[in-house]
């Protein structure tokens, strides 16, 4: 089923380019009759009128859950010198963590940031479209109403704040997770599982990678999470990032940055620091 579902100003839209047709209804209840999407898709007509980056919202702006995968890009985990967590029969489980769902923008809000340790994280960004539990692998995509660029916002003096380390609340500071610029259903692209992403910052290219690369795939996530819990509809998983984290480099975002996300045949996010 063919869509492109977006959030302009709370109200659900289509998207195709900067075209847009109102759908009379916030993106959440849109989301829910994805046949629905895909018919006003197929029969769309003259547009409503065009929308700038700035007017859109996230496309699923209340998810019930969201997930987030670390370390799942070989060059990000060697980046940070950890361990291989496929490595061995102790670390089968993958590393997971929540951003919590208020924390989601849009793709051109700004990134309120906090501190002097704040980076990027560019991810590509599946969604759930049905209650999935205990799917198999094999089936999983089916599972997925669309995907979509998320940038993984993190405090990393937070983040290790904490001993142990925890994930959540670094991730989770008001706007540090943006998203979009529309929902697109798989059918859009041409391989889900083969995406050039990248991210460049004031311009500099940081990030350029291929979501082939991810050692845990889409599929594979979304069994595994419906094997512990159910996944509903609008559930995001966040699905990791490629090498080239500040981090890593010691250049965090600084006031007056601008991020710049894409993930190919998804468009592409641009997002100021202030």
């Amino acid at each position: 089923m063919s869509f492109r579902l977006a959030n302009r100003a709370g109200q659900a839209v289509l998207l195709d380019g900067q075209d847009y047709w109102a759908l009379g209804t916030d993106p959440m209840d849109a989301l829910a009759r994805p046949q629905e999407l895909h018919d006003r898709w197929a029969g769309r007509g003259a547009p409503d009128g065009q929308v700038t980056r700035a007017e859109l919202g996230p496309p699923v702006p209340t998810p019930m859950q969201v997930f987030g995968y670390g370390l799942n890009y070989m060059d990000h985990i060697q980046e940070l010198d950890r361990e291989d967590p496929l490595g061995s029969a102790a670390s089968e489980a993958p590393v997971v963590f929540t951003k919590f769902p208020t924390c989601l923008v849009g793709p051109a809000a700004p990134v309120k940031l906090v501190g002097d340790h704040c980076d990027y994280e560019c991810e590509l960004v599946a969604v759930i479209g049905t209650e999935t539990r205990d799917v198999d692998e094999s089936e999983a995509w089916d599972r997925v109403a669309g995907i979509m660029i998320g940038q993984d916002i993190s405090d990393r003096e937070l983040q290790s704040a904490a001993i142990p380390p925890q994930f959540n609340l670094g991730k989770s500071r008001e706007s540090f997770g943006p998203t979009g610029p529309a929902l697109v259903s798989v059918d859009l692209v041409d391989n889900p599982d083969d995406l050039a992403i990248s991210c460049r910052v004031n311009g500099e290219l940081r990030q350029n990678s291929r979501t082939s690369y991810l050692m845990r795939p889409v599929a594979e996530m979304v069994a595994y999470l419906s094997s512990v819990l159910t996944l509903y509809p609008g559930d995001l998983i966040f699905t990791g990032t490629p090498g080239g984290v500040g981090h890593a480099q010691g250049l965090y975002l600084k006031p007056g940055d601008v991020i710049r996300s894409e993930i190919e045949g998804l468009g592409m996010m641009e997002n100021p620091c202030v």
